[in-house]
């Protein structure tokens, strides 16, 4: 479907030579995501470096990286037409977003496609040198995304844009959370020092280390939750929306605490909207006013639980129980055998004590003595001595294969402890993952944070969350998920729901058909890259399981909001995937934004753009609490139950619930009213 899009016309071969435009650097789909994000939602002028083609005798790649970015846009600039949309008109000099007002979406005529060409300039460079910086106006840019999948890379093109531009804004993908901290906190002192006028507020904006695991782990994640429960916590805030099916006849619905969405109106219609942009009024609309609300009877809603503070992050819990010391040397069965043997005695020693007639303890000692046969014959002693003595001794018999068999197996468990779990017999409920990749590894955290059983599936015995999986006692089957038997050992049939994470589409696509030819009724999540794909996926595997839940889930559409806002410089608590949709959550003082400045919380909430959720009264130095501290004995200044009149001051901190072009509009209205 990629190799049949056209193009987009030649392209200049030097950036933007007036500045002020963003500079994105990837080598897969989050760049183009991104790319696209930033030119079609903020309407900035975006020139995004590619890896170049690749090797010239592999004729089965459909489209080089240039090619699919080209046609990523292009499909874009479609879509924008077909909606009659608009696309922000591109900064003139800065490139931070002053728009004087909308253009044409390119691709209406000549004109306005050649304008909304040279707003993006793709061009095509191995690495990210000095050199490629160079040529991409690095010097002259106002932001620049790293997103290279290897972290290194990213690293190394970070120091050398600090270099060439002190005040550039960067935006860095990286997976090692730690390494992320040092790398910023290296990179916001060597800005400070190069320009010690630059306020606070400017210097914590201009490097953002993130991760696009991390952003969609939590989305996909709850998928495999009954309920759709999706939970997002950061900035120690911790906001819950739950998924609600329509209320019956003559029930009312729990509006929560507000309502964020209404899903498609032909949610459980196969041949309905796929909820994507383009599903016009039978898709999701998100943060609908009280209206639409009150005329969307038979939808299902998204509603917000609660908003408040979070406490300290919990580890994950290993599986099964098994932070024990002895289980983790012994197995289940010997175990038992043993307690079986000790029982045994116990009875022998008891009985000795009544036949006898000895004290406990001196019954108790014979016994043991019988049954390591260190005793001497009872010979002329009564029945009942010689008939104890005869069952000891057959104890004793039973005492020393178990004895061999706990020395085998401890030694075996300290030479394999090591080894990867396989799937105990008896589970059921569990959620069966594949792909231990950065996603996956990611998934699996939350998933057991959540205490949720979990089978994983990975081919490579060297991946990446082997390692973790080992470490939580998660089992896991070792094999390609697409030969017959590896999805079957996985116990598949008894699980919840499949989440397939790998990189391959058609992989994750096998796997949720064979799955569901096992097990129909099973919940399925994918992950996909192409819009086209996915939307055929979603619509068929609805048609053909009509009472199964399938999702289809898209780690870059997902992570690429998060990264444009840091481009913008600012940052969002989270994105929540409504269908095919993106809701974003944010936290903002309301200072320098004219559309919530002054403006009650009525008056301030703008259907189809974003809502006040909450107001938080917390100090400035205290917004960024020590999640030590337990969580009673900090009080919390978030209140979430505002009256619709209470006026929004400058002074404030907000956490709303966005839209990705509501978001832009808010961040647009504040640039211009500062340069004002």
């Amino acid at each position: 479907m990629l190799g049949l899009v056209p193009p987009l016309p030649p392209q200049p071969q030097r950036a933007p030579s007036d500045g002020g435009h963003m500079i994105v650097c990837g080598d897969d789909a989050l760049a183009q995501r991104l790319a696209v994000e930033l030119r079609y939602v903020y309407g900035e002028r975006v020139t995004l470096v590619v890896p170049p083609g690749r090797d010239a005798r592999r004729p089965d790649q459909p489209l080089t990286q240039r090619g699919r970015a080209a046609a990523l846009f292009g499909r874009m600039s479609a879509a924008m037409n077909r909606t009659g949309a608009t696309v922000p008109a591109p900064s003139p000099a800065t490139g931070a977003g002053s728009n004087p007002g909308p253009v044409p979406s390119p691709g209406t005529g000549d004109n306005d496609t050649n304008a909304g060409v040279r707003a993006v300039h793709i061009m095509e460079a191995p690495e990210p040198t000095d050199e490629a910086l160079e040529e991409a106006g690095v010097d002259r840019a106002a932001a620049l995304a790293l997103v290279y999948d290897d972290d290194e890379t990213n690293i190394r093109a970070a120091l050398v844009a600090r270099r060439l531009n002190p005040r550039l804004r960067l935006v860095i993908r990286l997976y090692n959370r730690k390494l992320g901290q040092y790398l910023e906190t290296l990179l916001d002192q060597a800005a400070a020092l190069t320009m010690p006028e630059l306020d606070r507020t400017a210097l914590d904006a201009s490097t953002t280390v993130l991760s696009d695991a991390d952003t969609a782990a939590p989305a996909l994640a709850a998928t495999a939750l009954t309920g759709s429960s999706k939970v997002i916590r950061a900035e120690g805030l911790l906001l819950r929306a739950v998924e609600r099916t329509p209320p019956r006849q003559g029930e009312v619905a729990d509006p929560g605490l507000c309502t964020l969405a209404l899903l498609s109106s032909t949610t459980h219609d196969p041949a309905g909207a796929e909820g994507s942009d383009s599903s016009g009024d039978e898709g999701p609309q998100l943060l609908p006013d009280q209206e639409s609300v009150a005329r969307a009877t038979g939808r299902g809603t998204v509603v917000l639980e609660a908003v408040s503070h979070a406490g300290p992050d919990t580890p994950a819990p290993r599986m099964s129980g098994r932070s024990a010391p002895l289980s983790q040397i012994f197995s289940r069965r010997l175990r038992w055998s043993a307690l079986g043997v000790a029982a045994a005695v116990v009875a022998l020693a008891i009985a000795s004590s009544l036949t006898t007639g000895d004290h406990p303890a001196h019954a108790a000692y014979l016994t043991l003595l019988d049954l390591f046969a260190m005793g001497d014959p009872a010979i002329g002693d009564p029945t009942p001595r010689q008939l104890i003595q005869l069952l000891s001794g057959v104890a004793g018999l039973l005492l020393l294969p178990l004895l061999v068999a706990g020395v085998l197996e401890a030694f075996g468990s300290l030479r394999t402890a090591s080894s990867l779990r396989r799937p105990p017999r008896g589970i059921s409920g569990h959620v069966v993952l594949l792909g231990l990749g950065k996603i996956g590894t990611r998934v699996l955290v939350q998933l057991r944070q959540l205490n949720i059983p979990v089978v994983c599936v990975e081919e490579d015995p060297e991946a990446r969350g082997i390692p973790l999986a080992r470490q939580l006692h998660v089992p896991v089957v070792l094999g390609d998920v697409t030969q017959e038997g590896v999805l079957e050992a996985a116990k598949i049939g008894r699980s919840r729901a499949l989440l397939a994470l790998t990189s391959i589409d058609t992989t994750n696509l096998e796997a949720a058909l064979y799955a569901r030819s096992l097990k129909p009724d099973l919940r399925v999540a994918l992950r996909l890259f192409d819009d086209e794909f996915a939307t055929a996926v979603y619509r068929t595997l609805r048609t053909a399981h009509p009472q199964a839940l399938t999702r289809s889930r898209s780690v870059s559409h997902l992570a690429a909001p998060s990264f444009a806002v840091a481009m913008m410089g600012r940052q969002i608590l989270g994105a929540v995937p409504v269908e095919r949709k993106v809701m974003l959550f944010a936290a903002i003082e309301v200072a320098g934004h004219p559309q919530l400045e002054g403006m009650t919380v009525a008056q301030a909430f703008r259907a189809g753009a974003w809502r006040v959720l909450a107001l938080d009264t917390t100090p400035p130095d205290d917004r960024h609490p020590d999640l030590t501290v337990p969580h009673a004995e900090r009080e919390s200044g978030l209140i979430w139950d505002l009256h619709p009149g209470h006026v929004l001051r400058a002074e404030d901190r907000v956490v709303i619930a966005a839209t990705r072009r509501g978001l832009a509009d808010l961040l647009r209205g504040r640039r211009s009213r500062t340069r004002h």
